[in-house]
C-alpha cells in the first residue's frame, strides 16, 4: 500500500515468516547456530520456547532455509491438534511418501527404511513440531517413541507453556530425551531501532528509514521489543503516515497505528530486557557448506563451523 509512496521494492514489515527479513540479535544468532548444530548433529530432541511472537517460526524457516539441502530433510507439523494416528501419517507424508500403509506397523517400516535410506547417503531427517504447546500428551508420547528411531531428529516449537508441559509426570520420558533446550526472548533495549533499519534495507529502501527517533522509541515501548508487534505497529504508522502524505513517520503516527491495533499501554518505558549493547545489523545468513562425507564416515560438524557458515559475510540483497 505505501511502497510506492517510500520508494520501496517489497514491503518491510509484512507478517510471513521470512528467513530473509531474520534480523540478528546476538540471542536470535545464538539460537539459530545452536538449533542448526543440533539438527546436523542428529540430536535427539531439541526444544525452542518463547513468548508470542518473538520469532520462532523465522529461526525455523532459517534453519531449514540455509542448511545444506542435499545433506538434510524436513518434515513440519503446523497442525498440533492433530491425533496420534493422523501425526505418523502427516510425518510419512510431509517426507514425500505417498503411498502411506493403512496399518501403524506398516507405517513405522516405511518411514525406518525411508530414514535408513537416507542415513546411508548422508542425510539428516528431522521433523519439526510448530506449536507444540497445543499437542496432546498422547501426540507428544507418540513423538518420543518414533525418537526411538535413532536416525531422526526432533524439534519441538512453542510458546512458554510448552515447558509447563514438558514437566508433567507422564511426559518425563521424553524430557529425559531433550538434548537441547533454548529460549527466545524480545529484542533487548537498542535492538529495536536496528531491527527497524534492518528490514528496511532488505525491503529496497534507503540506508535510514523515515522514522523520528521519538517515533522508534514509541515503536519500542508499544511493542516491548516483540517482533511481531513492531512488524504491525511500523506497518500502520507508515500506512497512515502516506495517508497523510508525510515521507517521515513521527510519533503521532505510531500513537494512531497503536489505538488502530487496540494496543495496551506498556509500563515500562523500554523494550525487551537485558543490557543495552552496542547492536550490529550483522552479516546475511549464508547456506551452510556441508564438508565431505563417504557412505562409511559422518560429516564432522562443530558449532563454530556451523555458527561460521550460517553468518560468513555476504553481499546483501
Amino acid at each position: 500500500m505505501y511502497c510506492s509512496f517510500f520508494n520501496l521494492r517489497e514491503e518491510p514489515f509484512h507478517m510471513a515468516p521470512d528467513p530473509r527479513f531474520l534480523f540478528l540479535s546476538q540471542e536470535h544468532r545464538e539460537r539459530l547456530a545452536s538449533l542448526a548444530y543440533g539438527v546436523l548433529n542428529r540430536k535427539n530432541c531439541l526444544v525452542l520456547t518463547g513468548e508470542i511472537g518473538t520469532g520462532k517460526t523465522t529461526i525455523i524457516s532459517a534453519v531449514m532455509e540455509y542448511l545444506p539441502r542435499e545433506r538434510t530433510r524436513f518434515c513440519v507439523i503446523s497442525i498440533p491438534t492433530l491425533t496420534s494416528s493422523d501425526l505418523l501419517e502427516m510425518i510419512l507424508r510431509n517426507f514425500g511418501i505417498k503411498d502411506v500403509p493403512a496399518s501403524k506397523a506398516e507405517r513405522i517400516y516405511t518411514l525406518t527404511q525411508f530414514l535408513k535410506e537416507g542415513e546411508q547417503r548422508g542425510i539428516v531427517s528431522a521433523v519439526i513440531c510448530d506449536e507444540a504447546q497445543k499437542l496432546s500428551p498422547a501426540a507428544l508420547e507418540e513423538i518420543r517413541l518414533l525418537g526411538n528411531l535413532n536416525s531422526l531428529g526432533l524439534v519441538l516449537v512453542g510458546q512458554n507453556e510448552l515447558v509447563d508441559l514438558l514437566n508433567r509426570e507422564e511426559l518425563r520420558a521424553l524430557k529425559q530425551r531433550i538434548c537441547f533446550r533454548l529460549t527466545i526472548g524480545p529484542l533487548r533495549e537498542g535492538e529495536v531501532e536496528q531491527y527497524i533499519k534492518y528490514r528496511w534495507q532488505k525491503a529496497g529502501g534507503g540506508q535510514t528509514p523515515p522514522f523520528e527517533p521519538q517515533a522508534v522509541a514509541a515503536v519500542a515501548r508499544w511493542s516491548q521489543g516483540v517482533p511481531r508487534l513492531i512488524n504491525s505497529i511500523c506497518d500502520n504508522a507508515l500506512t497512515i503516515a502516506a495517508e497523510m502524505d508525510e515521507h517521515l513517520v513521527m510519533p503521532e503516527h505510531v500513537e494512531a497505528a497503536a489505538a488502530r491495533l487496540t494496543l495496551v499501554r506498556a509500563a515500562a518505558a523500554g523494550a525487551g530486557s537485558g543490557q543495552s549493547g552496542e547492536p550490529s545489523l550483522g552479516d546475511d545468513i549464508a547456506p551452510v557448506e556441508a564438508p565431505p562425507a563417504t557412505p562409511s564416515s559422518k560429516p564432522h560438524w562443530t558449532l563454530r563451523s556451523v555458527s561460521n557458515g550460517l553468518f560468513r559475510s555476504s553481499a546483501r540483497g
